[in-house]
C-alpha cells in the first residue's frame, strides 16, 4: 500500500486564491504491448480545478487531432469524481513537465491512463467527502456523492463540491481511494456529444490556423521540390517588390518570404527566382518496385520467425500458391494543412500548433535554438486530423527558426501542395506469400515482404496455429522520408495476409469465417511456439460479426468479404458487402464488431471505428504517391485522389463485445481489416484478385 508521502508525490492538493482546490497527478511509466510506437505507453497527468464560483474545469491532457480524448479522457474523471458532466468546462492542458509524455499516437491515449484517471477522481471524491462529513460532525461512510455535491441522506443535507474545496484541500491525500463499483457508472459507456461539437459546426476558431497575435507575419516556405535537391542561390529581389512582403529570410535547406499576409506570402514566395541543386540520386517509384522484386526472390539470412520446416512441406504439398502483392507509398492527407506559430524573442520562445508530440518539438527547437527547455513554452489546439504526420516535429522547428531568424512572430502556413510533397509517407511495400496446402488443410505458410526505409515484418494468426511458418522481412535504403501511418505496420500486413488467407480458403474451397475459427482453435489448444494474441477475442468478434451480418445467409445481388485483425491490444472483424451497380462495384454494407474492452464514450467510439472503416476504403481505392525523379507527381486532391460521398457505403454498422477490463486501442485498429475484406469482396464479385494498390486503377 502507498504511504502517504508517495501518495502526495502522486497527487498534489493546493488551494486556490478565492477559495477552491487544484488536483493534479504524474503517473509511473506503464509497458505495453511490443511496437514501436508503443514500448512505453504515455505517462499520464490530468487536473481537476473546483473553483469557488462552483465551476468545475477537468484538463484533457493529451493532444486531440479528431480521436476525442478531449471529451473521453474527462469523462473518465467525471465518472469517479460524481460530477454533473453538462456542468463542466473542458479544456486541453498546456505542455508541462509535471504532466509527464503529452503524446497522440499508438491509440494508447485513453488505455494508458484509464485505471490512473478513475484514481484522481476518486481522490478528489473521497477528499471532499470527507471534508463534509467532518463539518457535519458524521461517519464518511454515511454521506454519498451526486452530480457534484456531497450528501447526507439521513439528515437530508447537502453541500456542494464549491463550497467543500477549500476545506478539501488541506486534508490529507488518501493512500488508496476506493474506485466505483464499474456496475454503478453513470457517464462512461454511455453517449456523450464531443466538447467542441458546436464550436466545429459552427466555424468557431479552434484550430492553429485561426491564431492571431499582436505583431505576428505570416511565412509561406519554398522547399527542395525534389527529394535529394538542397538549395543553392537565391534571387529574392522579385519577391521584396510584392506589395505586403516584409522579409525573405533563409534557414537550413529553405526559404522562408514573411508577409502581412498569407496571399502576400504567397505570391512573394512564388517571386523567388531559387536554384536548386541535384545532391543525391533522385528516385522513382518504378524503380522502387523493381528493387523490391529482385529483393523479394531472394531469402533473407536470418528470418524473424521460422517454425517446423516449410521447405519440406512445400515439397510433399498437393498444391503451393505463390502471389505477390503490391503496396504504394501514401500521404497523410489530413484536412488541415499544416501550421505553426512560434515567437522567439529575449532569449524565449513561445510555441502553439497542431503537434502529436509537443514535448518533442520543445526538445528539437531547444537544442537547434540553445534556448533551455524551462523558457520554452507550446501549446497545442484541437487538431484536424493528424494520423501520424505530427508525429514529426517539422512544421514546429521550422517555425522557431524562422521566427528566430527574422526576429519577429510569425505563423508558417502550408499549402495541401507543400503537405503532399513535404511529408514523411507510409513506405511502398511488396510483399511475396506462398502457401503450401493438402487436398483439406494448410500445411505451410510463408511470408516475405521488403519496403521503403525499416525493414517490414510483423505476423499474423497464423504464426502459432500451424506446425511449418515462415516470416521475412527486408528494407531498402532510400532517401524518401518515412513515417508512421494510422495503424503503422498493420495497415499493409493486414491487407496482404488477410487477402492470402481468402485465396487459401478458395484453395481449400473452406468458408472464410469457418477456416479462421479452426486456426484460432489450434493456436489455442496446439500452439507452436509463441503467440502475441488471445484466441478467445478473436473468436469473440469473428462470431459477433458473423452474428450481425448473418454470415452463410444467401443475399440476391450481394457478394460478401470477410477479414479479421488485432492492433493496438484490440481485435475487430469485419464483413464488407458489395453490390454490381451498372458493371460497377458498389459497397452496400459494412458490418464491424470490436473488441476493445470497456468503451467509455460509446458514439465517440462509433465515430472513431466508423471515420476508420471509411479511411480504410480510401486508401484502398483511390491515392497513391508516385515520385519521379525525387519529387511527387501527385499534387493534391485531384490527383491524390480521396473518397467521394457517392463511394461511401449506404451503412456501417458497429458493435462492441461487451467487456469488464480496461480499455484497448481504438483510434486505430479498426482501419487495417477493411481492405482485405473489399478486396475479398470485389473477388466474389469480379472474379478478380486485387493484389495492387490502389483498387480502383485495377478496376478501371
Amino acid at each position: 500500500m502507498a504511504t502517504t508521502q508517495s501518495r502526495r508525490n502522486f497527487l498534489k492538493v493546493s488551494a486556490l486564491a478565492g477559495g477552491g482546490m487544484l488536483i493534479s497527478f504524474n503517473l509511473l511509466n506503464l509497458p505495453a504491448e511490443a511496437h514501436a510506437l508503443e514500448e512505453i505507453l504515455f505517462t499520464p497527468n490530468a487536473y481537476i480545478k473546483i473553483a469557488a464560483d462552483g465551476s468545475i474545469v477537468l484538463l484533457a491532457p493529451n493532444p486531440e487531432i479528431g480521436q476525442g480524448v478531449k471529451t473521453s479522457l474527462p469523462m473518465i474523471v467525471a465518472e469517479e469524481l460524481g460530477v454533473d458532466w453538462k456542468k463542466i468546462k473542458v479544456e486541453l492542458a498546456p505542455l508541462d513537465s509535471r504532466m509527464g509524455r503529452q503524446t497522440a499516437g499508438g491509440s494508447g491515449s485513453v488505455r494508458g491512463r484509464f485505471n490512473e484517471l478513475r484514481t484522481v477522481g476518486a481522490t478528489a471524491r473521497e477528499m471532499l467527502t470527507t471534508a463534509a462529513a467532518q463539518s457535519w460532525n458524521v461517519p464518511v461512510t454515511e454521506c454519498t456523492v451526486e452530480n457534484g455535491e456531497v450528501i447526507h441522506k439521513a439528515s437530508g443535507r447537502k453541500l456542494s463540491f464549491a463550497a467543500l474545496a477549500s476545506a478539501a484541500a488541506k486534508l490529507e491525500v488518501p493512500a488508496k481511494p476506493t474506485l466505483k463499483d464499474p456496475k454503478e457508472f453513470k457517464l462512461i459507456g454511455t453517449r456523450v456529444q464531443d466538447v467542441d461539437a458546436h464550436k466545429i459546426v459552427t466555424g468557431q476558431p479552434l484550430f492553429g490556423i485561426d491564431t492571431r497575435r499582436e505583431g505576428m507575419l505570416f511565412a509561406m516556405v519554398s522547399r527542395p521540390p525534389a527529394y535529394g535537391k538542397t538549395l543553392g542561390e537565391v534571387n529574392d529581389a522579385a519577391a521584396l517588390k510584392v506589395e505586403g512582403v516584409k522579409k525573405v529570410v533563409k534557414i537550413k535547406n529553405a526559404v522562408a518570404v514573411l508577409a502581412t499576409s498569407t496571399w502576400a506570402a504567397k505570391k512573394g514566395r512564388d517571386a523567388l527566382v531559387i536554384q536548386w541543386n541535384a545532391s543525391e540520386k533522385l528516385e522513382n517509384s518504378a524503380e522502387h518496385f523493381a528493387t523490391f522484386k529482385t529483393m523479394l526472390d531472394k531469402p533473407t539470412a536470418t528470418p524473424h520467425r521460422n517454425d517446423g520446416d516449410v521447405d519440406a512441406a512445400k515439397q510433399g504439398a498437393a498444391k503451393n500458391l505463390d502471389v505477390t502483392y503490391e503496396i504504394p507509398t501514401l500521404s497523410h492527407g489530413q484536412m488541415e494543412p499544416l501550421n505553426f506559430f512560434a515567437n522567439v524573442k529575449d532569449g524565449k520562445v513561445e510555441l502553439f500548433g497542431p503537434t502529436q508530440v509537443p514535448g518533442a518539438v520543445r526538445s528539437e527547437v531547444s537544442k537547434l535554438l540553445g534556448i533551455a527547455e524551462e523558457h520554452i513554452t507550446i501549446s497545442s489546439p484541437r487538431q484536424g486530423g493528424g494520423f501520424g504526420r505530427k508525429l514529426m516535429t517539422d512544421n514546429g522547428v521550422e517555425a522557431a527558426l524562422i521566427s528566430a531568424a527574422a526576429q519577429a512572430p510569425v505563423q508558417v502556413q502550408w499549402t495541401r501542395e507543400d503537405d503532399m510533397q513535404n511529408d514523411f509517407y507510409r513506405p511502398a511495400e511488396m510483399w511475396r506469400y506462398r502457401a503450401a496446402l493438402s487436398a483439406t488443410d494448410l500445411l505451410a505458410w510463408h511470408q516475405s515482404g521488403v519496403g521503403i526505409g525499416r525493414g517490414v515484418r510483423g505476423d499474423s494468426y497464423v504464426a502459432g496455429a500451424i506446425a511449418n511458418y515462415r516470416a521475412e522481412g527486408q528494407g531498402l535504403t532510400s532517401n524518401t522520408p518515412t513515417g508512421w501511418w494510422r495503424a503503422p505496420g498493420a495497415n499493409t500486413l493486414a491487407f496482404v495476409a488477410e487477402s492470402f488467407m481468402d485465396e487459401v480458403c478458395v484453395a481449400l474451397k473452406k468458408d472464410p469465417v469457418a477456416f479462421r475459427l479452426e486456426l484460432l482453435k489450434k493456436a489455442k489448444e496446439q500452439t507452436v511456439g509463441k503467440i502475441n494474441y488471445d484466441p478467445e477475442k478473436y473468436k469473440s468478434v469473428i462470431d459477433l460479426v458473423a452474428k450481425m451480418s448473418k454470415w452463410g445467409t444467401k443475399k440476391p445481388g450481394v457478394f460478401r468479404g470477410f477479414s479479421t485483425w488485432f492492433s493496438f491490444g484490440s481485435y475487430v472483424a469485419q464483413v464488407v458487402d458489395v453490390q454490381m451497380v451498372d458493371g460497377q462495384p458498389k459497397i452496400s454494407n459494412v458490418y464491424c464488431a470490436v473488441n476493445c474492452g470497456r468503451v467509455i464514450n460509446l458514439s465517440g467510439a462509433e465515430n472513431q471505428v466508423q471515420g476508420s472503416i471509411v479511411d480504410g476504403i480510401c486508401h484502398a481505392m483511390f491515392p497513391k504517391v508516385t515520385f519521379v525523379n525525387g519529387a511527387v507527381a501527385e499534387t493534391n486532391f485531384h490527383t491524390y485522389k480521396f473518397l467521394r460521398m457517392k463511394d461511401v457505403p449506404s451503412d456501417i454498422e458497429v458493435q462492441f463485445v461487451q467487456s469488464d477490463e480496461a480499455p484497448t486501442g481504438l483510434g486505430e485498429p479498426g482501419l487495417p481489416p477493411v481492405a482485405p475484406a473489399l478486396a475479398n469482396a470485389l473477388f466474389a464479385a469480379t472474379g478478380k484478385r486485387l493484389r495492387k494498390l490502389p483498387f480502383a486503377e485495377q478496376l478501371a
